[in-house]
């Protein structure tokens, strides 16, 4: 197995899912948001804040385009899809599978977007964003695991399951 990339919507658990399998596989574990905020010095709402979502995103491209790892569990940041250099870097890394929650259960996990740091347009409503991500999370997945009402152990050991048996 090479590295294993973790895409989805803001609250899919992808970080929370990618530490859990890195332990279980004896993987690293590597979560992009963090590589960001390290390069920066600043928390992703704060870069938001300062730079615009348009440098954002651009930085988020560069930051995952110079990722170079093995055997290591890849947790994106849920805008990395805008980014097609990065998203096929990535795909060239490794397997991209894509945490997909349904949007009534992404909306119950979501708290406040601006704190969180997630790239979203003023004008923009969540159901918004979801709808125009979903179809980038498809494009770019290998992989899709519908992680609708299900916990992290159940999506671990789905996501174990397909990467021993595929």
């Amino acid at each position: 197995m090479d590295n294993i990339i973790l895409i989805g919507m803001p609250g899919a658990g992808k970080s929370t899912v990618g530490v859990v399998l890195a332990k279980k596989l004896g993987y690293a574990f590597l979560d992009s948001d963090l590589l960001m905020q390290e390069r920066e010095k600043k928390l992703l709402h704060e870069i938001i804040e300062e730079k615009g979502l348009d440098v954002f995103k651009k930085l988020e491209n560069e930051v995952n385009t110079s990722i170079l790892t093995e055997h290591t569990i890849i947790a994106t940041g849920g805008s990395v899809i805008y980014g097609i250099e990065a998203m096929m870097h990535l795909k060239s890394l490794g397997s991209v599978f894509y945490l997909k929650l349904d949007y009534e259960e992404l909306q119950n996990r979501l708290g406040n977007l601006t704190e969180r740091g997630v790239a979203i347009h003023s004008e923009q409503t969540l159901k918004d964003l979801y709808e125009e991500r979903t179809p980038l999370y498809e494009k770019y997945a290998d992989i899709t695991i519908d992680c609708s009402k299900k916990t992290i152990r159940e999506i671990v050991l789905e996501l174990t399951d397909l990467l021993y048996y595929k």
